[in-house]
């Protein structure tokens, strides 16, 4: 038995498939399947049920997943225990939504540089959903996302920054009630498929305000830049680590105590990175108040 054949066969759970593990963990899919004889030979266990054409855990190969996961777990804490707080090192992957990337992760990666010059952080992209989804596979140790309205009990969310939203409009737009703007104007939405998409969505339709949809994007920058060559307006957060000060934009509050988004750091309840994740959430939490 050896450690990399149990992430083998915690992928395997995970992904569903031999095929999908051996991309997960970079094997050929013969160095996946060998792994899983081995194993089976070692403790005389069925572990797969091949008699489909996709191998399936049985009930024996189901329990000794959990059980694998908690052996994974503590052999990946094993460094960590024995480290001082001011040697962190490693590798941490960490999702981050479009809206962070080019103001808020920049400062706080270059922050967490800094302080822990050891640790290497992998960006992955995403909405918050996709996000999720890769959180609860194992294919990334935490992520930078807007709040969902459910969230899973095993999951633990650290609030960064609250963010009111707020309209987009070209410095040449007529000061007039962001209302009659947005009944008027056509409309750059933010995707739907984003968690402030439903959000600006919800408004709207709450506000009983009918949009001229003219475009969704899920990039803060292209919405900028679409706003800022007046082909429409905008709803957006009003970052607290702004990327777009260069262009001839001006943003208009909604209303008095207007809708909000939550930006926060999410991982796993129980990680053997937990220090690492720390380290982000305190330089996430430096960037925003600089």
């Amino acid at each position: 038995m050896s450690i990399r054949a149990l992430r083998t066969l915690i992928a395997i759970h995970r992904h569903g498939s031999f095929r999908a593990a051996s991309e997960a963990e970079h094997l050929t899919p013969s160095a996946v399947s060998h792994q899983m004889r081995s194993l089976e030979a070692t403790w005389g266990l069925d572990l797969f049920d091949r008699s489909a054409k996709t191998p399936k855990l049985t009930q024996t190969g189901l329990m000794l997943v959990g059980e694998a996961v908690a052996v994974v777990a503590a052999y990946d804490e094993l460094a960590e225990k024995v480290r001082s707080n001011n040697e962190l090192s490693g590798e941490i992957t960490l999702g981050a939504v479009p809206t962070t990337l080019t103001g808020l992760v920049p400062i706080a990666l270059s922050r967490l540089k800094s302080v822990h010059p050891d640790i290497r952080v992998r960006i992955v992209p995403g909405l918050t959903n996709q996000l999720l989804l890769q959180l609860d596979r194992g294919q990334i140790h935490a992520a930078i996302i807007s709040r969902p309205d459910i969230l899973e009990k095993s999951l633990k969310f650290s609030e960064i920054v609250s963010e009111k939203l707020v309209m987009l409009v070209s410095k040449n737009t007529q000061d007039l009630p962001p209302k009659e703007l947005l009944s008027s104007s056509p409309f750059i939405r933010f995707t739907r498929d984003a968690v402030v998409g439903r959000q600006i969505e919800t408004w709207l339709q709450k506000s009983g305000i009918e949009v001229k949809d003219a475009m969704e994007l899920e990039s803060l920058e292209a919405i900028s830049s679409m706003v800022a060559a007046e082909l429409g307006v905008s709803i957006i957060p009003d970052s607290h680590v702004a990327a777009d000060d260069h262009l001839p934009l001006k943003r208009i509050p909604l209303e008095q105590n207007g809708p909000r988004r939550v930006v926060g750091l999410v991982s796993a309840a129980s990680t053997p990175r937990a220090k690492m994740v720390e380290a982000v959430r305190a330089a996430l939490t430096e960037a925003v108040s600089r």
